[in-house]
């Protein structure tokens, strides 16, 4: 049930953490800090959430977390990442343009791509990132090809993970998506900040009808 951090890097080879594959799975399910991060390892520690929340730069995490400090774990309720997940998901080789990323998203009218290096997963990219990145280079980067670019962080988590710690770990790190890795170590489904809010919408629905 963990949740994993990717450093920047580019798509060369894969990017996945070592427990995608087969490593070992921390945990990441209780507000303590049960070792020294390692790096290395590019596990999302509840350390580093302790940190990102005490800065006073996620006001929105320190308030969703409040709601489940005063809750047992046991009592806390349990949502699978595979309940909220979306299946649609389409990828480019890192070795595409970042014109034929942006392609690729318009024509299936999508945000997020996954970037991949062969049959690994390398990375994955939001169309904000690219046109942030397009903004901050020359004027001939539509031509540059991914596997040239330092791409950005992004999340992993099994689809056994809880959706609730999910969500505090993408607001921790400032991340609108994560990438839902099978046994197998590869990528099956995506979940958004549209997605949350699509839940959250259905939840408030259903307690407008009561």
């Amino acid at each position: 049930m963990s949740i994993f951090v990717s450093e920047p890097g580019r798509p060369v080879g894969t990017r996945l953490p070592e427990a995608f594959r087969a490593r070992r799975v921390g945990d990441v399910t209780e507000l303590t800090e049960t070792h020294t991060i390692d790096p290395g390892r590019s596990e999302a520690t509840d350390s580093e959430f302790l940190l990102a929340a005490n800065a006073g730069r996620h006001r929105a995490l320190e308030e969703y977390g409040a709601a489940a400090a005063g809750e047992r774990r046991e009592e806390r309720a349990y949502l699978p990442v595979s309940k909220v997940a979306s299946s649609a998901l389409y990828s480019i080789q890192a070795s595409a343009t970042i014109s034929e990323a942006l392609s690729v998203m318009d024509d299936h009218q999508v945000h997020h791509l996954v970037i991949m290096a062969g049959d690994n997963v390398a990375g994955l990219v939001d169309l904000r990132w690219l046109l942030s990145w397009l903004h901050q280079h020359e004027t001939d980067a539509m031509s540059e090809r991914l596997l040239h670019v330092e791409l950005p962080a992004f999340l992993t988590a099994s689809p056994e993970t809880d959706a609730h710690q999910l969500a505090r770990l993408m607001l921790a790190h400032q991340l609108n998506a994560a990438l839902v890795i099978d046994a197998t170590g590869s990528a099956s489904g995506i979940v958004t900040s549209t997605d949350y809010l699509r839940l959250y919408a259905k939840s408030g629905g259903h307690a407008g009808t009561v």
